[in-house]
């Protein structure tokens, strides 16, 4: 298991992996070229950063049995993935603030495992998917729930900035078929699941979306929240968790 980071270092964008106290700086984006630089740094000297720079964000909606079950808008699974995607002008890391959009009745919190791609693929058979995964990171897939029934489409009401909080690392090397994935608010466990209760799989998922856009290193594909979904208020902390990988926490403003 590795971390990788993307990171400010003495005024620098840098990217770079963990070892032990220490990070270990990359020549490029880890997910182009991870071969050190030769440069280090403690890491309690960085600042740490949103892990990725994508350029598509895929979301998957209505992707956990039990979610479904407690849906307001679908009373049976869907028969093929749920796509939707967010700008990456919605992307946060560790630490930021999620912003309170004036005009938002409700804003919740949505806890979704992302996978990060590492290698560009089209029309990608289930069976080559993991050649084409660079990792995994914690994602919060930000709703502001009421834009998104009143519109009937979800863009507007998942793509504002800051509805995209990624991090705090990119974690290679784990299996990532059953673990878990929690939220918490104001340290109160909210949602709690595991990726064995997807609908879609993994490798199936990926399959599909590669079979409609080309997915580009980099590019990070987030895979549907488990039940307990709930509002937030500015001043709550909200914390995704998941098994093997972190945590990511981030404040509502």
């Amino acid at each position: 298991m590795k971390k990788y980071i993307r990171c400010e270092y003495n005024g620098k964008i840098e990217y770079g992996y963990i070892e032990d106290d220490k990070v270990s700086f990359c020549a490029e984006p880890y997910w182009i070229n991870e071969t050190p630089n030769g440069k280090e740094a403690s890491l309690d000297d960085v600042k740490l950063l949103c892990p990725v720079q994508p350029s598509k964000i895929i979301c998957v909606g209505l992707n956990y049995r039990r979610h479904v079950k407690q849906s307001q808008s679908a009373t049976e699974p869907p028969k093929n993935p749920m796509l939707f995607m967010k700008p990456p002008s919605a992307l946060i890391g560790q630490n930021e603030v999620i912003e309170y959009p004036d005009n938002c009745d409700r804003v919740d919190y949505e806890a979704e495992l992302a996978v990060i791609i590492g290698t560009k693929g089209r029309r990608i058979p289930e069976g080559k998917v993991t050649d084409h995964i660079f990792g995994y990171t914690c994602l919060n897939d930000v709703t502001a729930r009421h834009i998104q029934k009143a519109d009937g489409q979800w863009t507007r009401g998942k793509g504002f900035d800051t509805f995209c909080p990624v991090g705090p690392y990119v974690v290679t090397g784990i299996d990532a078929s059953d673990i878990s994935v929690e939220a918490y608010l104001n340290g109160e466990q909210k949602q709690c699941g595991k990726t064995s209760d997807m609908i879609f799989k993994i490798p199936e998922l990926i399959s599909f979306i590669s079979g409609v856009m080309t997915l580009e290193p980099g590019d990070v594909i987030s895979t549907g929240t488990p039940q307990g979904i709930d509002p937030m208020q500015i001043g709550d902390t909200i914390e995704v968790r998941i098994e093997n990988i972190g945590s990511l926490i981030n404040t509502v403003g």
